[in-house]
């Protein structure tokens, strides 16, 4: 069966699901002449294996808040594919959290992962509780209930979960004792654990430190550099943050950081003093506005940062943060270079205005991955009980962005010379999962 045809039994058949279409709409753009053209590909099915979760499961969940009040929540988990190694991917809580959602999430993990070089598989799972507003102990409370859900369906060689949005250390290692406490093992099943029971060092730094990883590499292939250019974030998270501070650290001047009310704007740029006070105030759940007040610059209450002059844009956020009108936008400021440090921030007219004009993109299946890629290395390292130190695995990063970008480059590249990153990640990405599809056979 044609490509054009798979997509449109899945819109048939999950009109409901947005986020995952337009995922796969993302994928099919890249890929469809190259499958169109594969004969072995088409008799095996393996654009419709593909897009076809291998299973998807959800699962109450029953917690006693502070007040002793039963709450009930919904839990999911997406087991998309393990044609390369046990399904690996985060789990987000957030109320906007559905099976849409967490499957376009699932998808584009499959990809990603298969960017990285390392033996994980694609999955993704979550909740529609909202940690915000909740004390510690409700959210301790929350995620045991949550792993007693889920715990016979992972495990370190089957399906390793870590964190996403809503979902950090603190959560993980909750999750992870209950784990431990119910299976008496301590085994690699999460990654994203504390450092000292089983965690790496640099995970909680490595998709923003990876997302400028990969930015410089577009850059020193484009023959530019990052010094002094002004860079615009999206987000005030772990991957804003650790992405401004890599920023910054190499001569870069970032402008903006963000979060679901508004965006904070510091013509003179951020020091990592000011960055180190944001991450403190986000640790501490208080207002990132409040910044204003102790270094100046402005505040813009319910705007985002893209109608701001600057060269380069890093959106961190969230899915489709960036429309075509700020897209247009970050073109009239002059933007140059767009890498995604999010899951799929910029939605398809906001790419195609991009591309159309000469911008320099990479999607956040390529630019994003170094998160999952240390997660990777987390994994490792559980399994042979050893920890690195984090100058090895700051290399070992440095390495993977590395391979990822020239990946998109080897399939990306025009006659004319031109790179499209999108289009080489997605065929980069697919074409390692359908080879060992193929190699499989039917099953």
């Amino acid at each position: 069966m044609k490509s054009n045809q798979i997509l449109q039994d899945l819109k048939q058949k999950y009109p409901h699901e947005p986020e995952f279409i337009q995922a796969v709409e993302e994928l099919l753009e890249d890929i469809a002449p190259m499958y169109d053209d594969n004969q072995t590909y088409q008799d095996l099915d393996i654009l419709g294996r593909v897009t076809e979760p291998d299973r998807m499961f959800s699962f109450r969940i029953n917690w006693e808040d502070d007040k002793g009040n039963i709450q009930v929540n919904r839990g999911w988990r997406v087991q998309f594919n393990n044609a390369l190694g046990p399904y690996k991917g985060g789990i987000r809580f957030h109320p906007t959290v559905s099976p849409s959602v967490l499957k376009f999430l699932g998808f584009e993990q499959i990809f990603k992962n298969a960017l990285t070089g390392l033996p994980m598989g694609g999955a993704k799972g979550g909740s529609d509780f909202d940690p915000k507003g909740k004390s510690d102990n409700e959210i301790r409370r929350f995620c045991y209930a949550f792993m007693r859900e889920l715990a016979p369906y992972v495990g370190a060689d089957m399906d390793i979960p870590a964190g996403d949005i809503g979902v950090g250390g603190r959560e993980v290692n909750y999750m992870f004792a209950m784990y431990k406490n119910m299976s008496r093992e301590f085994t690699g099943v999460l990654t994203g654990k504390g450092v000292g029971h089983g965690g790496s060092l640099i995970r909680t730094e490595a998709t923003g430190f990876g997302l400028v990883y990969f930015l410089k590499n577009m850059l020193d292939t484009a023959n530019d550099t990052i010094t002094d250019k002004k860079v615009l974030i999206s987000g005030a998270g772990n991957v804003a943050s650790y992405a401004a501070k890599k920023v910054i650290e190499l001569g870069g001047k970032v402008i903006t950081l963000s979060d679901s009310v508004g965006t904070l704007h510091d013509a003179e740029g951020f020091s990592q003093e000011k960055i180190d006070w944001v991450i403190a105030q986000k640790a501490s759940r208080k207002p990132l506005k409040d910044y204003v007040q102790k270094f100046g610059g402005e505040w813009l209450e319910g705007k985002r940062p893209w109608a701001i002059k600057a060269d380069i844009a890093l959106p961190c956020a969230t899915q489709n943060e960036i429309n075509a009108t700020d897209a247009q936008n970050l073109v009239d400021n002059g933007v140059k270079y767009v890498a995604e440090g999010a899951n799929m921030p910029s939605d398809a007219d906001a790419i195609s205005i991009f591309q159309n004009n000469n911008i320099i993109y990479s999607p956040g299946k390529a630019s994003n991955a170094g998160g999952v890629a240390v997660s990777g290395l987390e994994m490792s390292q559980n399994s042979v009980r050893q920890y690195s130190s984090f100058e090895t695995l700051d290399k070992q990063l440095q390495d993977i962005m590395k391979n990822i970008h020239d990946a998109c480059v080897e399939y990306g590249t025009s006659d004319d010379g031109k790179i499209d990153y999108k289009k080489g990640a997605n065929i980069a990405g697919f074409s390692r999962v359908a080879d060992s599809l193929v190699n499989y056979g039917i099953l």
